[in-house]
């Protein structure tokens, strides 16, 4: 008696919404939002491309899926935790999502239909502002300041020819070498007295910056 045949490959998942926006979330992560075309999303998904308008209804339509799982992984302020604390840690947790997926900056406006974490991510953050004390103004000045110094901060990182701490003192080196002192001082100072410190790493500087931030949202909801 002929044993039953037995299955030669693993069944297909069943492709969903969640799956076609993880895949274009990885796509892009490794080769840029210029990698991501829907032919390339159908190869990685081993589908036709026109199945994946199953799922979303067009190209913006997948990239606010895509910007809101993004906003999906950034922690959201906490309610145990004094207003300051909360956007410290949210502000941390934000950079450090960008800075794993660096396309996200270019698409930060990129949808007239947010999805729910986006949603619930903004009203959370404005809600903190508006339980400490806030005025409903100067929750959106607050908001709309510290988003604009992550994202800015999150797009100049991406730009650097430099990673490391060490990539960052040898580039300082050739820049100290090749520049006229008499004429740019202030630069070259900066450069050998704080750049080419021992310790000194650029990333470092984000926090300082957003301490600053700090302050001065506090002043102003003091003043309100």
């Amino acid at each position: 008696m002929a044993s039953p045949r037995r299955a030669t490959s693993e069944p297909r998942v069943r492709l969903n919404r969640d799956r076609v926006i993880d895949a274009a979330v990885a796509l892009a992560d490794s080769g840029g939002l210029e990698a991501l075309t829907m032919r390339r999303l159908g190869e990685e998904l081993n589908v036709e491309a026109m199945s994946i308008y199953n799922h979303v209804a067009n190209k913006d339509d997948l990239i606010n899926g895509m910007a809101d799982a993004i906003f999906a992984e950034i922690e959201l302020p906490s309610h145990s935790d004094d207003w300051r604390t909360a956007i410290r840690k949210r502000s941390i947790s934000f950079r450090e999502v960008l800075a794993r997926h660096p396309w996200a900056t270019s698409v930060r406006d990129s949808g007239t239909n947010p999805g729910p974490a986006t949603l619930r991510h903004h009203d959370r953050v404005i809600g903190t502002f508006r339980n400490s004390g806030f005025s409903v103004p100067n929750a959106a000045h607050a908001f709309s300041a510290i988003d604009s110094y992550i994202y800015g901060y999150a797009m100049q990182e991406k730009s650097l020819p430099f990673t490391t701490p060490e990539e960052t003192a040898a580039m300082a080196e050739i820049m100290l070498a090749q520049l006229p002192r008499s004429e740019y001082p202030y630069l070259a100072e900066l450069t050998s007295d704080h750049v080419l410190q021992p310790g000194y790493f650029y990333g470092d500087e984000f926090l300082i910056g957003l301490d600053l931030m700090l302050d001065g949202l506090e002043k102003m909801r003091d003043a309100d």
